[in-house]
């Protein structure tokens, strides 16, 4: 098993991709702090997981809970091994709508958030290193927006962008304390909240089951569980050395990528 005895804190982890994860991680031998804002989830995502979970409940958007859910972690497990930084908002927002409020709140959870729990998340690490078991590994769950972005979507991309260049920047900052940090940029996923979001802005129920080949050309979109494999994968000893790596997990190539028609139709 891939984290046999391994300790994984794993943000946003009471639903979809970071469900998936927590599930696999246990699957896989680890002991999981799962996170989010919703009780009773977590309670029955924890009671599902047995012995090998806990949860803590926070709101990333207070500096101080960043702190708190890796200390919750050590104390509950005694150690950290792997942060999946995962929780994200993915408010719409366009140029005319994006005022500071809303800007702070989107870059607050989506890139302060995560940077605040590496910093502690690496106290952890140095502290473990001081006691004969240096270094740690540190997954940024990105999107392909960090790339360019949908024009409803901009402070979502802007943020995400943000954590695509902290990835790299700590990366080199961390190497030679043996702490790895990478990102994976994932495409679109099919978790429960977004089949919900995509029924709310007009799509009609079972659009999932019936998306275009240019979208998915496999004929179906990623899944939670699909993504979990690759999350656990760069979270385990099993991709080291590779440090700073930012991976696609997407059906097509995004960079460049031209979507105009390759003819005109009346």
């Amino acid at each position: 098993m891939s984290l046999q005895d391994k300790v994984v804190l794993i943000t946003g982890s009471t639903t979809g991709i970071g469900e998936a994860t927590a599930r696999l991680a246990v699957a896989q031998g680890a002991q999981v702090m799962i996170h989010g804002r919703n009780t009773a989830a977590a309670q029955a995502l924890c009671q599902e997981l047995g012995d090998a979970a806990a949860y803590v409940i926070a709101d990333l958007i207070d500096p101080e809970a960043c702190v708190k859910i890796v200390h919750a972690t050590v104390a509950r497990f005694g150690r950290l091994d792997g942060l999946i930084n995962n929780a994200a908002v993915t408010t719409r927002s366009t140029l005319e709508s994006t005022d500071a409020a809303m800007f702070d709140q989107i870059v607050g959870i989506n890139l302060r958030a995560p940077l605040l729990i590496i910093r502690e998340a690496v106290n952890a690490f140095r502290q473990q290193a001081s006691q004969g078991r240096p270094g740690g590994a540190i997954v940024n769950i990105g999107s392909i927006n960090a790339l360019s972005g949908a024009p409803n979507l901009l402070a979502y991309s802007a943020a995400k962008g943000g954590l695509m260049t902290a990835t790299h920047n700590l990366a080199n900052a961390l190497a030679t304390e043996k702490i790895r940090v990478n990102q994976l940029n994932v495409g679109w996923v099919t978790s429960r909240n977004e089949i919900a979001l995509k029924i709310r802005e007009g799509l009609p129920v079972g659009w999932e089951n019936n998306v275009p080949a240019a979208y998915a050309p496999t004929g179906r979109l990623l899944t939670p569980e699909q993504v979990a494999q690759h999350v656990i994968f760069w979270v385990s000893d099993a991709s080291a050395p590779v440090n700073g790596a930012v991976y696609v997990l997407e059906q097509y190539a995004p960079i460049g990528r031209n979507n105009a028609k390759t003819s005109f139709e009346d």
